[in-house]
């Protein structure tokens, strides 16, 4: 199975930057990434079961599950220091295989956690419990989809349940006590983003024994689709940094 899009692969790249899509969002998402990111930088994108290329795969509904079967398809890919960039549920996942590499003695050298509130802040929710018309409501009010075209039945059948399980993976996580990361974190977000504060953003901070920097860029829960080249300009020279500090 194939969990990594690499459009572009650099094999003299320094770093492998893991990219983690948002609830519903495949690794199409961060197409354009391969190619505007710095040389040095190497970009793989997660592709989820259940959609596009590995829409016969089945849905996984537990984070932490999810998190360790990425961890385990990365294991061939990690013949060089790795980043993680996850947006929305896409940076809860980051987290867990962060962990789950640290665990297995193999750390990351940054995190960047984009549009989602820390894991251990816990905040109920029951969207993947409610109608399609109202999961599509709250899809549209996070600016992730255009109301025409989700009223087209195909594209809701072909979209919906990987929606709705992606939620239910967001929804139903509750974080694990266990031992903070030893890597830097960087929290990016929209100004206008209705999901997640600077404060909350903050939090990240506790989860690591390292820095942790927070950033906030104009626009909305999707700030990053049109600021895409200022979040990648960030992103490489957060890389570059961490070259620099590495002894």
């Amino acid at each position: 199975m194939n969990w990594f899009h690499c459009h572009q692969p650099r094999p003299y790249a320094g770093t492998r930057l893991f990219c983690f899509p948002h609830a519903g969002g495949s690794a199409s998402f961060y197409r354009g990434w391969h190619r505007d990111m710095a040389p040095a930088i190497e970009v793989r994108a997660v592709q989820y079961p259940g959609r596009a290329d590995r829409r016969a795969a089945p849905l996984i509904d537990d984070a932490h599950h999810l998190a360790k079967l990425i961890t385990d398809a990365m294991a061939p890919l990690l013949d060089r220091p790795v980043a993680l960039f996850g947006h929305s549920m896409g940076a809860l996942l980051a987290y867990e295989v962060a962990r789950e590499l640290e665990a297995r003695g193999r750390g990351v050298t940054h995190l960047f956690a984009s549009g989602r509130h820390a894991p251990h802040e816990h905040r109920a929710g029951d969207t993947y419990e409610r109608s399609d018309d109202e999961l599509v409501d709250e899809l549209v009010r996070l600016g992730g989809v255009d109301r025409e075209l989700m009223a087209d039945p195909e594209i809701r059948e072909l979209t919906l349940p990987a929606v709705r399980n992606d939620y239910r993976v967001d929804e139903t996580y509750r974080h694990r006590p266990g031992g903070v990361l030893a890597c830097p974190v960087t929290v990016l977000l929209g100004a206008d983003d209705p999901e997640v504060t600077p404060g909350q953003a903050a939090r990240w901070g506790e989860l690591t024994r390292d820095r942790c920097g927070v950033r906030v860029l104009d626009g909305d829960h999707f700030y990053l689709v049109p600021r895409q080249d200022e979040v990648i300009a960030a992103l490489s020279r957060a890389v570059a940094m961490t070259w620099l500090s590495t002894p």
